[in-house]
C-alpha cells in the first residue's frame, strides 16, 4: 500500500510542491491526473525513492523510503517497485532478454532465464527475446518494458504517461494489459496521466487531481 502524510518537495529553484494526504490499499489502482508540470512525475519519483520528500512521511509497500540509505534504497526499489517510464529506456546495445536481465543485476539477484522467458511470453513477446530494441515496434517495445517492470513481481507498479502517442485502440489494450499484469502480481498500480481516455478505461481507479496553478494535489 501507499500512504502519504504532509508530503512536500522543494526544487532547488525554489518551487515547492505540496501534496495532500492519501492512502492507496495494496492491490488498488490510482490515477494521478493533471496537466504537464503539475507534479505528477515528481510524485512518482518520490514513490520510487528517486527523490526524498523535504517534508512529511511517504510509505510505500510498508516502507518509509526516506529512512533508507542510498544503497539500501536502490536495492529496495529494484526488488519492490516496477517502473514503466514514458521513455522506455531499453538499451539498444542489448537484446530484449538481456534488457530484462538487468532487473536481476539491479536487485543483486542471480539471473533467472526461465523467469525472463515466462515474463516475455506472458505479454505475447516471447519470440522477441533475441532481438534488439531497434527492431521492435512501439507496441512491442512497451510490452518488453512492462515485462521488465513486472519481472520480480513488484509490490508497486508506477507508470508515467503509458498511453502517450497511442491511438484509441492501442490505448485501451495497453491499459487493460497493464492493470491485468499488476493484478496478477498483487501490486498497487499508480498511473500518471493527462489523458482523459485513461479514466474511461480504468473507471474503478482512485483519482488524484493535480492542480498546476496551486502546485498541489487534491483528492
Amino acid at each position: 500500500m501507499i500512504q502519504a502524510q504532509g508530503v512536500a518537495f522543494a526544487y532547488a529553484g525554489g518551487q515547492v510542491l505540496r501534496f495532500h494526504d492519501v492512502a492507496v490499499e495494496q492491490g488498488g489502482t490510482v490515477l494521478l491526473r493533471g496537466p504537464s508540470g503539475s507534479g505528477k512525475s515528481t510524485w512518482l519519483a518520490l514513490a520510487a525513492g528517486l527523490l526524498t520528500p523535504t517534508a512529511g512521511v511517504l510509505q510505500v509497500a510498508d516502507q518509509d523510503v526516506a529512512m533508507l540509505s542510498r544503497s539500501a534504497r536502490d536495492a529496495w526499489r529494484a526488488r519492490t517497485v516496477g517502473f514503466l517510464p514514458q521513455k522506455l529506456h531499453l538499451s539498444e546495445a542489448l537484446t530484449v532478454a538481456d534488457n530484462l536481465a538487468l532487473a536481476f543485476f539491479a536487485a543483486g539477484l542471480p539471473v533467472d532465464n526461465t523467469a525472463i522467458a515466462q515474463g516475455l511470453a506472458a505479454l505475447g513477446v516471447g519470440d522477441l527475446a533475441t532481438r534488439k530494441p531497434v527492431h521492435l515496434s512501439g507496441g512491442q517495445a512497451q510490452r518488453v518494458a512492462l515485462a521488465r517492470a513486472l519481472l520480480l513481481r513488484p509490490r508497486v507498479v508506477l507508470a508515467d504517461e503509458p498511453t502517450a502517442s497511442l491511438d484509441d485502440d492501442a490505448c485501451a489494450t495497453a491499459l487493460q494489459r497493464l492493470q491485468r499484469s499488476a493484478q496478477a502480481c498483487g501490486a498497487t498500480l499508480v498511473v500518471a496521466t493527462h489523458d482523459a481516455r485513461v479514466l474511461q478505461a480504468l473507471p474503478q481507479a482512485q483519482v488524484l487531481a493535480f492542480d498546476a496553478t496551486a502546485r498541489e494535489v487534491t483528492v
